[in-house]
Order: structure tokens, then sequence, then C-alpha cells
């Protein structure tokens, strides 16, 4: 049965040893004016103390980008959005108080995500390596478009994420077919490996 191709980024489902996903994020920040657009389960960085936008094969992955605050630089209001999309929040001068873009990310190299693939993986993919891909995302309702990259999946330590496993989503769980949903693990991040693990 077809897969339904709706790309979401990266959702947390649980964590490694049957742990339940209780939703944990930590705060970081975003440096003001930053150029870069960051959408809800995007995979972000770490660089000088930011957090900055993911790329397709970076090794210093933070984790994954859970919406963002900040004050308005027009209304001066506080302001929660599932996206980030750049921001001067020095304009609001003295109202803000603060230059500060406040990132809610899934930092722990621990946690299961469940994520779409860009085309058709065994099942004998697991256990393996893979890195990501990017498309353009949803300035409506702020939601990534991120996938796993399908060519390219291998022992290699050097890739971003671990194989876990096919998806339990009814609609979403044809392995023989593309656009499946699987489960996958950090296997560069910098709380745990940037170097990566071997697949098997």
């Amino acid at each position: 049965m077809a897969n339904i191709d709706a790309a979401f980024g990266l959702r947390p489902v649980g964590e490694v040893g049957s742990g339940v996903q209780n939703g944990g994020v930590t705060l970081y920040t975003i440096e003001d004016n930053y150029a870069t657009s960051i959408f809800k389960g995007d995979h972000v960085m770490s660089s000088g103390g930011y957090v900055i936008a993911g790329t397709t094969s970076g090794a210093t992955n933070l984790g994954v980008f859970n919406g963002c605050f900040y004050i308005d630089p027009t209304s001066a209001k506080p302001t929660w959005s599932n996206y980030y999309s750049q921001v001067n929040v020095t304009n609001t001068g003295s109202i803000s108080g603060s230059t500060n873009i406040d990132a809610y990310i899934y930092d722990d190299p621990r946690k299961i995500f469940e994520i779409q693939c860009d085309g058709t993986i065994a099942k004998t993919s697991i256990g393996k390596n893979g890195d990501t891909t990017l498309g353009t995302s949803s300035t409506v309702n702020g939601q990534s478009v991120t996938e796993l990259k399908t060519s390219g999946i291998a022992v290699t330590a050097a890739f971003q994420l671990k194989v876990m496993g096919i998806s339990k989503d009814p609609s979403n769980s044809d392995a023989s077919a593309a656009n499946a949903n699987w489960y996958v693990q950090w296997n560069e991040h910098i709380y745990f490996s940037s170097t990566g693990i071997t697949g098997t």
C-alpha cells in the first residue's frame, strides 16, 4: 500500500530503552537578525554559542527545533512562533529589554525521532546510518519538510542519523514503498559523538 507523502521533519516519539517521550526541551538562543529560517522539526546545529540551521551533512548537531519566543520588532509584543524567520529584535529598542531570541530544542542525544524518507529503504537498513535532505518548509504552519535521505545509507560513521526501525503509523509503514516513516536516533551529536558510530 502506498505511503502518504507528507514530510514533517523530525518528530520526537520516545527515548532509547523504551523511554516515553516526555516533551522535554532545552532553552537556547538564536542570534538577533540571524538570516536563515528554521522550522518546527528542523534539525539545528550549534555555532559560536548560538543555534543555527542544520545542514544536510553537518556533524555538530544540537537537536531538533520546536519553536521560538521573541519580542516582535513591529508590535513590540512577546511572540511565540512554530518557526523562526529573520527577526531583528533590536528594532524594538528598550521595549524588549533584550535582543535574545529564545529557541526551544529537543537536545537529548538519546531521543528517538520519526522521520519520512525521501525514497525507499529496506528493513535491512536498520542499524545503518544516513543524512538528512532539506526542502522548502511551510511559512503557513511553520512545519519542516526535512526527510531522511535514502541514497547513500550505509554503515559509514560520518552520517547524521542512525536508522532504528520502521514506524508504527499504519499509513506510512510500508517499507517496500516510497516515503515510509522511520524511527531514527542521532549518530552525530555534540553531546554524544560528533564523529558518529559505524553502523551494522
